[in-house]
């Protein structure tokens, strides 16, 4: 079974051997780009390192250091994703996040767990589930996203959560479990235009 192959059955949710050599190289061989990523401050070298990591990206995507992955190919970014400091994105599965998407410091996108037999988890086993974002999505400090979720479009995610099921579009949420607290609504809107600070 070529590399391929494998994460076509990866994103099948079945077992998979977690310590596959194939798997542990291209492992390291993330782990090698996203120490390149994390040590430039130059933004057009940092941007060309991160679309060679990933499986594709929109316009303009940035992360601060120290961005991690498990594989890298299997995130897909949309237009001005932002990631903030030290986020983690394991993506056995697919992670798919849409445009003007931010997400805070210490965000971690899990896809992938760990079998609970002990002897099948001591012989690598694990299982992954995709994880999916929409557009304009905020993700505050500390969020966490478990295997097979989906965030809808516009919806803010509170600090330290732990987002274990989906979440529908336009609202807030927090909390552990993460919880529907309410719609964003009109009443949120404060007349910011985005020339408040602009010089010209």
């Amino acid at each position: 079974m070529d590399l391929d192959e494998k994460f076509a059955y990866m994103a099948t949710g079945q077992p998979y051997r977690d310590t596959d050599d194939e798997l542990t190289a291209l492992r390291d061989q993330a782990t090698l780009t996203t120490n390149a990523v994390n040590a430039t401050a130059d933004l057009a070298t940092k941007e060309t390192l991160l679309r060679q990591l990933v499986g594709s990206a929109g316009k303009r995507p940035f992360v601060n250091p120290n961005f991690r992955v498990e594989f890298g190919r299997n995130i897909h970014l949309g237009d001005d994703f932002y990631a903030n400091y030290d986020c983690v994105m394991l993506d056995g599965a697919p992670i798919t996040i849409g445009d003007h998407v931010l997400l805070g410091p210490k965000v971690g996108l899990y896809t992938s767990n760990h079998l609970f037999d002990a002897t099948e988890r001591v012989n690598g086993g694990c299982i992954a589930k995709p994880i999916t974002i929409g557009n304009d999505c905020w993700l505050a400090a500390n969020v966490t996203v478990l295997p097979g979720v989906t965030i809808g479009d516009h919806t803010i995610i509170g600090g330290g959560s732990v987002v274990t099921h989906d979440i529908p579009a336009n609202v807030i949420a927090a909390g552990n479990p993460c919880q529907v607290i309410r719609p964003i609504t009109a009443a949120d809107k404060t007349g910011y235009t985005g020339k408040q600070f602009k010089l010209s």
